[in-house]
């Protein structure tokens, strides 16, 4: 019987020699410039009521290489320029599949330096890895061993914007098995006072990673405005430094929430949440700062990928189901539930916390969704579809 492991990334800094740089430096130009003529292509045929596929774009690459003006894409490996190809085809496939925006050009500062290797643009042997067009092996700080015997299928290298240089390995990882089944389930509502609430009472407390650091990165920021505009040393070293914090700011938030994630998709076997928009819902310029910090949209992806690796069930409760006016007691719905009211009492007696009560409602109503065999799991919404925002958001964040 075959057994399919699941894939999995193994992401480590590295430190490039000053050759092994500049070589990736000129990877990321070319990869940025070759996605950009791609899309402009397709823009260009589509005007003519023309569709351009990926088979299509390879072929317009192979003759740019051969033009004086672009020769210079044959000095770097031919395999990122390939991927990002695909990629641009991967985000025409989710426009058209109305799960995505419409593709958008690369930015030479803004966007993201990334180059991506298949098997036949690298070299992993002995623990060692080579990319193409280099002599020499990457210096990787291996901080946790990738699992026994696997080989990358594709390598990912990328710079971020505080100068930290970063390769992601692509491994099955046969130690991600299905975990014991529980008959343990939890509702769980997120919030800003709190960030987690559990419909057993538990609250986790909201980190707030970024307003620790605020005044530290309003400083930096600071500093970085009264630098003048353009390419010199003392402002890029000033955009470093506010990169850095933020860098630092995210490093945490996502491994706090690796942590709680991982340990609710150990303890429970079925996971109920809200099917928020949060794209929407940062919208509230009053309220943007502090959602985006919670990292809603974060905490749901990992949740889910977890979930499906170690065979959990997680069930998303339409955003309009009224968890928090309604009683989890005796199901009795409360005309108005204002956000200063934390706390209430239902006609039937039962006093309730606002939000372990609408945890407990949101738990009741994800079971009933199995029961019933309804949509356990909702679509995400469309990027046009708009959506009220969510009734338990707390006041202004200060």
């Amino acid at each position: 019987m075959t057994v399919n492991h699941v894939k999995r990334a193994f992401k480590y800094r590295f430190y490039p020699t000053d050759a092994q740089a500049a070589e990736l430096a000129r990877t990321f130009g070319c990869v940025r410039k070759v996605y950009n003529m791609a899309l402009a292509a397709r823009i260009q045929a589509w005007t003519r009521q023309e569709r351009v596929n990926y088979n299509q774009t390879s072929a317009m690459l192979t003759a740019w290489k051969k033009t004086e003006e672009l020769a210079y894409l044959n000095d770097v490996s031919s395999v990122p320029l390939q991927q990002t190809l695909r990629h641009l085809q991967v985000a025409f496939t989710n426009f058209f599949g109305k799960r995505a925006k419409y593709p958008r050009f690369k930015s030479r500062k803004k966007s993201r330096k990334s180059a991506e290797y298949t098997t036949s643009g690298f070299r992993f042997r002995n623990g060692q890895l080579t990319l193409a067009k280099m002599s020499e092996p990457l210096d990787i700080a291996w901080s946790r061993a990738l699992p026994e015997g696997a080989s990358p299928s594709t390598v990912t290298v990328s710079l971020d914007a505080a100068g930290r240089w970063f390769v992601s390995l692509l491994c099955e990882d046969p130690s991600i098995k299905p975990l014991p089944a529980t008959d343990t389930a939890v509702g769980i509502d997120v919030g800003l006072d709190h960030l987690l609430t559990l419909s057993t009472g538990e609250k986790i407390a909201n980190p707030r990673h970024e307003r620790r650091d605020r005044a530290r990165l309003a400083k930096a920021q600071r500093e970085l405005a009264r630098k003048a505009e353009g390419e010199g040393a003392n402002r890029a070293k000033a955009r470093r430094k506010a990169a850095r914090i933020h860098a630092r700011i995210t490093d945490r938030r996502r491994d706090g929430l690796h942590k709680l994630t991982s340990k609710l998709v150990r303890e429970n076997q079925t996971l109920v949440i809200e099917d928020l928009t949060v794209r929407n819902m940062v919208k509230n310029r009053s309220l943007a700062r502090a959602i985006s910090d919670a990292a809603w949209s974060e905490f749901r992806s990992m949740l889910e990928y977890k979930a499906a690796w170690y065979g959990r069930e997680v069930i998303a409760v339409d955003r309009w189901f009224p968890s928090s006016k309604l009683c989890s007691a005796c199901g009795a719905l409360q005309d108005k539930m204002p956000l200063s009211v934390r706390t209430w009492t239902c006609d039937c007696g039962t006093t309730h916390d606002r939000d372990v009560n609408a945890a407990q409602n949101l738990l009741g109503a994800g079971l009933a969704l199995t029961v019933c065999g309804a949509g356990v799991r909702p679509q995400r919404s469309s990027p046009g579809r708009q959506s009220a925002m969510k009734q338990k958001t707390p006041r202004r964040e200060p």
